[in-house]
């Protein structure tokens, strides 16, 4: 009977174990589901707060018909040069007609760098093609032809670097053969720039604008300041856009290319970042699959 006693407890204590271990799962599941309540309280008040907060700003805060989409915060380095580009630009320039009358012809870039010594760059033929191909006579320099100009800045002045390609002929071809043999000089790369600014020129513009901070309104009071000429911000927009999407191009189409290789663009962020960017505008829009 003592051993028949001891079991019935035994059972009765298991039965008890289990009973509380179903407790307090059940404690645990409501303590989670409550946790996950509060998150979702929390989530929906700060949502509330942040359209309050939006909504007191627009009915109490200054007030503009002007369209901003700029972030609190957050600065903007890429709208100035395209708002700048808009402006007229000195280089293209040349009389503008209106009724009944005439305006003064504006300066161009040459004119405005007229008054500056010039430093002449010659593009020589290297001394072992100074030979005739067709008979072998070594040949004689016969004069120069101009190829181009850039303004150099070396602070703090300006100097015009003038370029010629200086040309040789063979003495002998000039009146034995019917057509003279003639070499000029090249230069060692195609020049890619836009306008008078040379590669230095640019990127001193770009370190300027981008890493000093320095607002182009503020780069063409120191052309006029600090070097004496009249270099309108229209025009140093002009360089940086037009050098900036030459010189990044072929980066952003080897970006597109490695992207569309696969069937998936699985970061969002990434893919509307491109989407909106110039070397993603002839992208179909059937090549994402937005997850």
């Amino acid at each position: 009977m003592a051993r028949d006693s001891k079991d019935q407890q035994l059972i009765e204590l298991k039965d008890t174990i289990k009973e509380l271990n179903t407790t307090i799962r059940n404690l645990n599941a409501l303590i989670d589901a409550a946790n996950k309540r509060e998150e979702e309280h929390l989530q929906k008040e700060q949502v509330l707060q942040e359209q309050i907060d939006y909504l007191t700003k627009k009915l109490f805060g200054k007030s503009s018909e002007k369209r901003n989409d700029d972030f609190e915060g957050q600065l903007n380095l890429f709208n100035e040069a395209e708002a700048e580009k808009t402006a007229p630009d000195p280089e293209e320039e040349d009389f503008v007609t209106v009724e009944k009358h005439t305006r003064k012809r504006k300066s161009t870039m040459a004119d405005k760098f007229a008054d500056f010594p010039v430093q002449k760059v010659y593009l020589d033929v290297p001394e072992d093609q100074r030979i005739c191909a067709n008979c072998g006579t070594t040949l004689e320099r016969i004069g120069e032809e101009f190829v181009r100009k850039e303004i150099e800045i070396v602070k703090p002045s300006i100097k015009v670097i003038a370029y010629y390609s200086v040309s040789y002929g063979c003495p002998k071809c000039k009146t034995d053969a019917e057509v003279p043999y003639i070499v000029r000089g090249r230069d060692g790369h195609v020049h890619m720039l836009h306008g008078m600014a040379s590669a230095g020129t640019v990127a001193w513009v770009m370190y300027q604008k981008y890493h000093n901070s320095l607002p182009l309104y503020r780069q063409e009071r120191d052309f006029k300041t600090l070097f004496g000429v009249d270099i309108c911000r229209g025009t140093i927009a002009k360089w940086i856009i037009d050098n900036a999407l030459d010189f990044f191009a072929p980066m952003c189409d080897y970006f597109r290319r490695k992207l569309v290789e696969g069937r998936y663009a699985m970061a969002d962020e990434l893919c509307k970042a491109l989407h909106n960017s110039s070397a993603m505008a002839y992208l179909p829009a059937t090549s994402f699959l937005w997850k």
